[in-house]
């Protein structure tokens, strides 16, 4: 039996070593000139591979299809992935949240621990190689009951001229034969590692449904110019929530960034997934509270006590008090009151205006912006059509799908790398034992 894997990232690697790890005839093929490329930038280099949370709570992070990852992230849980790259002697460490990183703060630990375990599985690497088309062939299998199209996985076929590694048979014929094919291209995130959504065009092309791609995990776009002004303020303990009309899609507590076009930083990556599956391109409202542990009550009483003790100063001056300099600097726009205004002439409107202000400061969300900028892509082939207990395609027998280029994502915090891991070693096992049995 020889299974390919198309796709050298972090389920690409994974579903090589665990097809492998039953015996199966591995060849990984990688576009890029090494294994784990965009795994090098991820967590700002520091790879933030999984989260410790209870497997339980795990779900609750999941923003799409969580139920279809039980059979994966049961079968590979958080303590599961680090055990395993403890094993391959890559050592970890738990930061707040629960987010685990190699001990080291490099990415590139995470990588040469799977490059080991790769190794010493026996897979066959082809680096620099990106695919062409997935060769298949008639049966007399077709079965309306089972979803099966009538066609299986023959071979895959490279684009010529490119190639190294161990297994050099491609560079002297067509196509490599193979029964078995996992496709773990990714999605469209991060261009510059080469990701370009082409294995989701060859899901597609194989009669597979793809939900549309879009950028998950990414900045979002303001209409408001304040933000600009505001450029590089990182605000800390603060509470967001993001709706669409008259409904709250999103709602959390931690950090957020402003930034030239708009907003990002933690809160603002999770609300963009929420927001880019179903309302992208829609104006949302983005409300920050800037003071989540005061109520309007508490905060007033504040805001009463700050104004009788300076009572003959101007506006402005109370204002770093309350909120980090730029942010102080703008306040006076944002909430109507002139900078200048001695304190004993604001009235209690303005007061309370201000008031309203530090607890809703609102902006005008208009859109994400681009792969580029998105940590993962949204969307992918339709969960309807791959059996979940082992990954294989609904449609063809011999094809699996893992990671990314699947339609389902999560919030940040390591919880899109354990879903690359758990789906790559799902694949790759069911490969590897469907193999078996055909054989």
């Amino acid at each position: 039996m020889r299974i390919a894997v198309i796709g050298g990232g972090p389920a690409g690697m994974m579903a090589a070593y665990a097809a492998a790890l039953r015996g199966a005839e591995v060849i990984l093929i990688e576009q890029n000139e090494k294994l784990g490329k965009k795994l090098y930038i991820t967590g700002k280099g520091r790879c933030n591979l999984t989260n410790a949370c209870e497997t339980e709570d795990f779900f609750g992070q999941v923003v799409s299809n969580p139920k279809f990852l039980y059979s994966s992230i049961y079968g590979f849980p958080a303590d599961a992935v680090t055990d395993f790259f403890e094993k391959c002697g890559c050592r970890l460490k738990t930061e707040r949240g629960g987010r685990v990183f190699p001990q080291s703060d490099h990415a590139s630990d995470v990588i040469r621990a799977m490059e080991r375990a790769l190794k010493e599985a026996g897979v066959k690497l082809r680096l620099k190689t990106k695919l062409k088309d997935i060769i298949t062939e008639e049966t007399k299998d077709a079965s309306p009951a089972r979803h099966i199209a009538g066609i299986r996985i023959c071979g895959v076929e490279p684009q010529s001229g490119k190639g190294s590694g161990t297994y050099r048979e491609a560079e002297k014929a067509e196509t490599l034969a193979v029964d078995t094919v996992i496709l773990a291209g990714g999605g469209r995130s991060y261009p510059a590692t080469g990701a370009d959504g082409s294995t989701l065009m060859m899901a597609q092309g194989l009669g597979h449904t793809v939900k549309d791609p879009y950028p998950a995990l990414v900045p979002l776009n303001v209409k408001e110019p304040q933000c600009a002004a505001m450029q590089g303020l990182a605000l800390k303990n603060v509470s967001v929530t993001l709706g669409v009309g008259k409904k709250k899609i999103y709602a959390g507590f931690g950090e957020m960034l402003f930034t030239h076009f708009g907003v990002s930083g933690p809160l603002i990556l999770s609300a963009s997934s929420l927001y880019g599956r179903k309302y992208a391109g829609q104006e949302a409202k983005l409300a920050i509270d800037l003071k989540p542990a005061l109520s309007e009550e508490q905060l007033d009483e504040r805001l009463q006590r700050d104004f009788s003790e300076n009572l003959n100063k101007e506006f402005h001056s109370i204002l770093r008090g309350l909120v980090p300099g730029k942010l102080a600097e703008l306040m006076p726009v944002f909430c109507g009151i002139p900078a200048d205004k001695k304190i004993h002439d604001i009235t209690k409107e303005e007061r309370l205006r201000l008031r309203d202000t530090l607890k809703g400061l609102c902006f005008t969300v208009t859109g994400t912006r681009g792969f580029e900028e998105a940590i993962i892509t949204g969307g992918g082939v339709s969960v309807k059509e791959i059996d979940p207990s082992t990954l294989q395609s609904k449609l063809i027998p011999g094809l699996y799908f893992a990671g990314e280029m699947i339609d389902v994502d999560a919030f940040t915090g390591g919880f899109n790398l354990q879903i690359a891991w758990s789906t790559g070693r799902l694949a790759g096992s069911s490969a590897a034992e469907g193999s078996a049995k055909e054989g």
